[in-house]
């Protein structure tokens, strides 16, 4: 989670959406007074600051709340989204790769574990209502950045430098080749909220 004064932007971080790549992006953009939360472990060349009474992933009202509305208000607030199939089997392989490759993935299913984004960037109560100013999508990711990044003043190359977190998946194909129909269905149940904000479909 990010809150620059120096460029006036907040960065929600989503999960299995890109943030930690895009959070050591810009981390080396921010200044010296704006709140970087820490990524643990920590990867170079993130650098935390200023981060007392915030955490990773924390969600868009708490920091509203804690920031207070004139900042809120006055700030460009985003975060990213992904498709729900491919979200879940991203958060799969990270959780197969920290079980040592033990977990089977209707054993993950089972466990009910799922990357629900949709309430970190919602207003609590009022699901259908996004309190940020943009989410961006994980399928259209560098270009969107890089609207934003050129929005906000910060330099863009088209590439963030940095693919983190990426060593954990090593079954590429695509994810309708992964599900059963059953498990496919599933997946649409649960995510059947952010589904219907942004439209994905398997």
């Amino acid at each position: 989670m990010i809150i620059s004064h120096k460029h006036k932007f907040i960065f929600v971080k989503t999960v299995k959406t890109a943030g930690t790549s895009i959070e050591i992006f810009l981390s080396q953009h921010c200044g010296p007074l704006d709140v970087v939360t820490p990524i643990i472990p920590h990867v170079e060349p993130h650098s935390a600051r200023n981060y007392e009474g915030y955490y990773n992933h924390m969600p868009a009202h708490e920091i509203r709340d804690r920031i207070g509305l004139d900042i809120w208000n006055s700030y460009f607030k985003f975060c990213v989204e992904r498709n729900p199939w491919e979200k879940t089997l991203s958060y799969y392989y990270m959780k197969n790769f920290r079980e040592n490759n033990g977990l089977t993935f209707d054993r993950y299913l089972a466990g009910k574990e799922f990357p629900i984004n949709f309430p970190k960037y919602t207003e609590p109560g009022s699901p259908n209502k996004i309190i940020v100013n943009r989410v961006l999508y994980y399928e259209h990711l560098m270009e969107q950045l890089g609207q934003v990044f050129q929005k906000l003043g910060i330099p863009f190359q088209g590439s963030l430098g940095v693919n983190a977190k990426s060593e954990y998946r090593i079954d590429r194909r695509p994810y309708q080749e992964v599900y059963t129909p059953e498990q496919a269905k599933l997946i649409g149940n649960i995510f059947s909220h952010e589904i219907l904000l942004h439209g994905y479909k398997f």
